[in-house]
């Protein structure tokens, strides 16, 4: 790696994360900012704003604290149920990624947690698989 790619990487991690999450929680929340960009941020926004009435915000630590077990769920098969997120009701289905492999649903969470949520934590490879077994 050159130095400018060690830059860029701390630079990446101080900016994607909180200051007190272990390196390895960092590196999955650079890699899931990567992903989050890709499949998520068209809906969610950059912040994880949501896009008015259409698609709630990721940045309700309580919702992602009490869902943690169903996230992963939500990332790969999608939700069409109504949610509450903030006090607001969100009608709109969102469909599902189905494409995303179990590692990758656990960087995007882990980005999303630590980055919107506030979570230190990240969500583990095991933690995602256990969500997608459940939900088969």
């Amino acid at each position: 790696m050159t130095l400018l790619g060690i830059a860029l990487f701390i630079g990446i991690l101080t900016r994607a994360c909180q200051p007190n999450v272990s390196i390895e929680t960092a590196q999955y929340a650079v890699n899931g900012q990567k992903l989050y960009t890709t499949h998520c941020e068209n809906c969610h926004g950059a912040k994880g704003e949501g896009l008015g009435k259409l698609y709630p915000p990721l940045t309700d630590s309580s919702y992602l604290s009490q869902h943690r077990d169903q996230l992963a769920s939500i990332v790969k098969f999608g939700i069409k149920e109504p949610l509450e997120i903030h006090g607001q009701r969100y009608e709109e289905q969102m469909p599902g990624v189905p494409q995303l492999s179990d590692i990758e649903i656990a960087y995007i969470l882990t980005y999303v947690t630590t980055r919107f949520g506030k979570n230190t934590e990240r969500y583990t490879l095991e933690e995602v698989q256990k969500s997608l077994k459940a939900r088969k």
